[in-house]
């Protein structure tokens, strides 16, 4: 029974770590997303690109801004992963 709550409660962690870190990239191309789509429907111009690149570039700044840091996140994330399932191998 012990080794059932160690693994939900990873499996929660896991779903929380992933959350954190897809969310500065998620909610930056939200943000950009929504300011382009403004402006194409108040100039009317429909232009696919125009929403592509500006979202590639915001995601290229986040991913320099905070990739360290969700790396990191990561990192550690895996790390104690590691450390429980080789406790529960024993």
């Amino acid at each position: 029974m012990d080794d059932t709550a160690a693994l939900l409660s990873l499996a929660d962690r896991m779903l929380w770590t992933a959350a954190i870190v897809a969310a500065p990239v998620l909610l930056a191309t939200l943000a950009v997303g929504l300011i382009v789509g403004i402006l194409q429907a108040a100039t009317s111009v429909n232009e696919q690109t125009l929403t592509f690149v500006p979202k590639l570039a915001v995601v290229a700044l986040v991913l320099v801004v905070f990739g360290a840091s969700m790396l990191d996140l990561l990192a550690d994330f895996a790390r104690d992963m590691f450390a429980v399932v080789a406790a529960l191998g024993r």
